[in-house]
C-alpha cells in the first residue's frame, strides 16, 4: 500500500477556482454564439387557447423560434409526465411555452416577451391540501396513459407516485396494553440549492448530431432525455461537461439542454442558454416541501414494537425526482432503529407550483428531523435518557431494516460512544447568565451511497503517467480532483499529480449513473481501480520480459516496476510504456462497477426504486444552541459530528465536505425557505430575498471520522459528500426544543417562528392540513389494501 491513501492532499483545482481562472459553462463565449431566452407562462394554471409566435419571429436579430410542435415528447425519471414546452395546459407559473434564439441576449429576451399566449385561467392548486381535496381539479387529465418508465408505484388523481412498506401486524402491536403510543407531526419547507453557477448550456448541431456543453451532474441522463424529447437516437446526442459550479442535486435532471439543442438545429448556429438568478430561484428543482406524521408504540423499557408513518412530498407540477425519492422514506424513517411491525406510506403530490427535485440527502433531511424529534418525544413519554435510548435501540449487526433488509456490523452504537468521548474532550460550552435559553441534542441518521453503474478506462501514457477516462463530473466536491486520482495512483504506484482525469464526455466514456448520492468515490473509484487491474497485468507481463523475472514477483512503486525484494532490479513505467508501443501497442485497461443488489424481504415494499440499501452510511451529530427568548434568534454555539466514512482516502477533503454540509444544513434548519403565494408565485427572487447562512452564522465543526464499517467500496471507502447535511436540521430542532421546553414541529426555525413557540402563540404541534385529523383513515390505507399493493 502506498502512502497516498489517507494523505491530506490539497485540491489541484483550488488555486484556479480561487483566482477565477476555471472556465465554467456559464463562461462560454466563443464566436458565433446565438443567445437564447425562454417565453415563460405568466399564470400558474390554465388551458392554452392559442400561442402566436409571429411577433417574435419579426423581432430584430431573431434567428429561431421553437415551441411544443417542435418537441412533442414527454420525459421523466419514473413517469414520462413532463413535456418540454407546455402542451394544452399551463401547470405552473414560469412554465416554458416557447424559446427564442437571437444575436444578443437582450434581443432574445425582447422577442420572448413579444410572444402572445392566450390562456383560459384556472384557480391554481398551490398546496397539497388543495390538490388532495375531494373536489380538486385533476392536474394531469389522462395521467393513466403516461409512459411508466419504472413499474411498481401506485398513482392516482394528483398523486404522482406512492411507495409503501408493510412488515408485521402494526394493528396488533398498537393494541397491546403494555405500550405507550407517541405521535409526532412535522412540516418542512422548500430549500433552493443556490449553486454559484446557474443552470447553463451551449448546444450545437454538427453533421447530423447534437453537441451539448452543459453544467450538469448527469451527462448520460441529459443525453438520453434530450434524445427522447427531440425524437432522435441517443447516439445522435453528445454531452460534454466542463467543471460545474455546484449542483447539490439541482442539476441531476435534464433542464435547459433540449431547448438549446432545438434552437441550434433550427438556426444552424450554436446557441447559449443560461438561467438568470431570478429564473433559478423561481423555477429551480428545489428540495420539496413535505409533511410527516409518525406514530410509534413503545414499551416502558424502550422497545419500539410498531411504527406507522405517512410522508407527503410536494413534487410540484411534474413528477421529476419525487417518485424516485418516495423510496427514501422507508430508509430514513425506518433505518435508524430496531422496529417491530412497520407500516409506511410516502406519496408524491402534484400541485400548480414549480417542479421540485433532488437536493443533498434528499428526503432524508426532513425525515431525519421528524424522526429524531419523535425519538426525543418518546424519551420524554417513557422517562428515558435521550442518548441512552438511542444507544439501546439503534440498528446493529443482524438487525432488520424497515423493508426486511439485514444490516451488517455494529456501527451506530459505537459511533454514539465516540460522540460522547468527542464531547468530553471538547472545551465546555459556556452558558452565560444572559437570559438566553440553552439546549443540547444528540441525533443519529442513516443514509446510503447511491452506487449504480459506472465505467472507466485508464490509459498509461508514453511518459509513464496515467489518464482516467470516465463520465464522472467535477461538481465542486473534489472527488475527481482528489480521491479518485489517489485511488488510481495507489493502484499504479504513481503520485496523484501523475493521474489526469479527463472531463466527462459521453462520446469518450462509458455509461455512468451520474454524480450524486455520495457515489463518485465508490462507483467511479471502483471502476477506475478495476481498470487499473488490467493495466497492472499488462505492465507486469511486459516488464517481466524486460527484467527477466516472473510477473508474480513484480510491484509498482514510485513510478517504477520493481522486483519485490531486489531494489536494484527496477525500470520506470515510462520505459515500459515506450516498450509497449514498440511490441504490443499502448497499454490501457477498462473496468466497470455496479451495486451488489441487496434485496428487501419479499412482500415488504411496493413502489420502491431502492427497496434495500446496498451500502448504508451512518452519522451522529450533536449541537449546542442558545435561544434568545426576546427575539427568537437561535445561535449555534458548538457542533460535533461522528461520520461513518468507511475509509478516509483524503481526510482533508472529508473535513471540507462535513464543514460545508453542516453549514448548508444550518441554512435549511434556521434560515432558508422558498415560499409561494396563493397565485403560485415564488416570493424569493434572488439572494437579496433568500436568506442563506452568512459568515457570522458559520460554526466550526468538530469531527471524528469513524473508519472500519463494512463497505464494498474500493479500500473500504464510503462517499462522504452527501451525508453531512442529513442530521443538521434534526440536531438543531431537537436542541431548540430542549432549550425552550416546547415541541418543535416545523423548519426552518426563523426568529419569528421560534419567538412564537417561546411565547406560546403557536400550537404545540403544527396542524397538518394536507394530511388531516383522520390521517390513518385517509392516508394510511386499509391494511389489506396495503398488503395487496405490496404483493402479499
Amino acid at each position: 500500500m502506498s502512502d497516498v491513501i489517507g494523505a491530506d492532499l490539497p485540491r489541484r483545482d483550488a488555486e484556479d477556482k480561487l483566482r477565477g481562472r476555471t472556465v465554467f459553462t456559464v463562461d462560454a463565449a466563443e464566436g458565433g454564439l446565438l443567445h437564447a431566452a425562454l417565453c415563460r407562462s405568466e399564470v400558474p394554471a390554465g388551458r392554452i387557447v392559442s400561442i402566436d409566435l409571429e411577433p417574435a419571429r419579426r423581432m430584430p436579430g431573431v434567428r429561431a423560434v421553437v415551441s411544443a410542435a417542435d418537441a412533442p415528447g414527454r420525459y421523466g425519471i419514473t413517469i414520462a409526465d413532463h413535456p418540454l414546452f407546455a402542451v394544452d395546459q399551463i401547470r405552473y407559473l414560469g412554465e416554458p411555452v416557447a424559446a427564442v434564439a437571437a444575436e444578443t441576449l437582450d434581443q432574445a429576451r425582447a422577442a420572448a416577451s413579444a410572444i402572445v399566449v392566450e390562456v383560459e385561467e384556472y384557480t391554481p392548486l398551490v398546496t397539497m391540501a388543495q390538490a388532495l381535496a375531494d373536489d380538486a381539479r385533476d392536474l394531469h387529465p389522462g395521467w393513466e396513459d403516461y409512459d411508466v418508465l419504472v413499474e411498481g408505484g401506485r398513482r392516482g388523481r394528483n398523486i404522482g407516485w406512492e411507495a409503501t412498506v408493510v412488515r408485521g401486524d402494526t394493528d396488533a402491536a398498537f393494541a397491546r396494553d403494555d405500550v405507550r403510543i407517541v405521535e409526532t407531526e412535522f412540516v418542512a419547507g422548500r430549500q433552493n440549492q443556490a449553486p454559484l453557477e446557474p443552470r447553463a448550456c451551449v448546444a450545437g448541431y454538427e453533421n447530423g448530431r447534437f453537441v451539448i456543453q452543459t453544467s450538469t451532474q448527469v451527462p448520460w441522463s441529459v443525453r438520453n432525455s434530450t434524445a427522447r424529447l427531440l425524437g432522435v437516437r441517443e447516439a445522435d446526442v453528445r454531452v460534454v461537461v466542463p467543471p460545474v459550479g455546484g449542483g447539490f442535486g439541482m442539476k441531476f435532471e435534464v433542464s435547459l439542454e433540449p431547448f438549446a439543442a432545438l434552437l441550434a438545429r433550427a438556426a444552424g448556429r450554436p446557441v447559449k442558454l443560461v438561467n438568470s438568478r431570478q429564473e433559478e430561484m423561481q423555477t429551480a428543482l428545489c428540495r420539496e416541501n413535505a409533511e410527516i406524521r409518525i406514530r410509534s408504540a413503545v414499551t416502558e423499557s424502550g422497545e419500539i414494537v410498531a411504527r406507522e408513518a405517512v410522508v407527503l412530498m410536494d413534487c410540484g407540477a411534474y413528477g421529476g425526482e419525487q417518485p424516485f425519492l418516495t423510496s427514501m422514506t422507508a430508509h430514513t424513517l425506518g433505518g435508524n432503529y430496531r422496529l417491530g411491525a412497520v407500516r409506511l406510506v410516502s406519496r408524491a403530490v402534484y400541485t400548480n407550483t414549480p417542479p421540485n427535485g433532488a437536493f443533498r440527502a434528499c428526503n432524508g433531511t426532513y425525515c431525519t428531523a421528524a424522526l429524531e424529534r419523535h425519538t426525543d418525544e418518546i424519551c420524554a413519554a417513557i422517562g428515558m435518557d435521550r442518548v441512552e435510548f438511542r444507544r439501546r435501540n439503534v440498528l446493529g449487526d443482524g438487525d432488520l431494516g424497515s423493508t426486511g433488509q439485514v444490516f451488517e456490523g455494529d456501527v451506530l452504537a459505537p459511533m454514539i460512544d465516540r460522540m460522547v468521548a468527542l464531547r468530553d474532550s471538547a472545551a465546555p460550552v459556556e452558558r452565560a447568565d444572559d437570559g438566553r435559553l440553552y439546549g443540547t441534542a444528540t441525533t443519529v441518521g442513516t443514509w446510503f451511497i447511491f452506487v449504480g453503474p459506472s465505467a472507466a478506462t485508464v490509459n498509461l501514457n508514453p511518459d509513464g503517467t496515467a489518464t482516467l477516462v470516465t463520465a464522472g463530473v467535477e461538481i465542486g466536491s473534489g472527488s475527481t480532483m482528489q480521491a479518485i486520482p489517489q485511488l488510481v495512483a495507489d493502484s499504479l504506484g504513481l503520485r496523484p499529480e501523475d493521474v489526469t482525469v479527463r472531463a466527462a464526455d459521453t462520446d469518450a466514456a462509458g455509461y455512468d449513473g451520474g454524480v450524486g448520492g455520495g457515489r463518485t468515490t465508490v462507483s467511479l473509484g471502483a471502476a477506475g481501480v478495476a481498470a487499473c487491474d488490467e493495466v497492472r497485468r499488462k505492465v507486469f507481463d511486459l516488464a517481466a520480459e524486460m527484467l527477466e523475472a516472473s510477473p508474480d514477483d513484480l510491484v509498482l512503486t514510485d513510478g517504477h516496476v520493481a522486483v519485490n525484494g531486489v531494489p536494484s532490479a527496477r525500470i520506470t513505467l515510462r520505459e515500459v510504456a515506450e516498450r509497449a508501443q514498440q511490441v504490443s501497442g499502448p497499454i490501457s485497461g477498462s473496468g466497470s462497477f455496479t451495486g451488489i443488489g441487496v434485496q428487501p424481504m419479499s412482500g415488504c415494499a411496493a413502489g420502491h426504486m431502492i427497496g434495500a440499501l446496498d451500502l448504508p452510511v451512518f452519522a451522529v451529530h450533536e449541537c449546542d444552541v442558545a435561544v434568545d427568548p426576546d427575539t427568537g434568534h437561535v445561535e449555534v454555539l458548538a457542533y460535533r459530528v461522528v461520520q461513518d466514512v468507511g475509509r478516509a482516502i483524503n481526510p482533508r477533503a472529508v473535513r471540507g465536505q462535513v464543514q460545508g454540509g453542516v453549514v448548508q444544513g444550518l441554512g435549511y434548519a434556521l434560515h432558508e425557505e422558498i415560499t409561494i403565494d396563493a397565485r403560485g408565485k415564488v416570493r424569493q427572487t434572488g439572494f437579496e430575498t433568500y436568506r442563506m447562512p452568512l459568515s457570522g452564522d458559520v460554526v466550526p465543526v468538530q469531527l471524528d471520522m469513524y473508519e472500519g464499517a463494512p463497505s464494498f467500496g474500493p479500500l473500504g471507502v464510503k462517499g462522504a459528500g452527501e451525508v453531512p447535511i442529513l442530521n443538521v436540521a434534526a440536531a438543531v430542532s431537537c436542541a431548540v426544543a430542549d432549550a425552550i421546553g416546547r415541541p418543535v414541529s416545523q423548519i426552518p426555525l426563523t426568529p419569528q417562528r421560534v419567538l412564537g413557540l417561546v411565547l406560546g402563540r403557536e400550537s404545540e404541534g403544527v396542524e397538518l392540513r394536507h394530511i388531516g385529523p383522520g390521517w390513518r383513515d385517509n392516508v394510511i390505507a386499509d391494511p389489506d389494501e396495503l398488503m395487496a399493493a405490496a404483493g402479499v
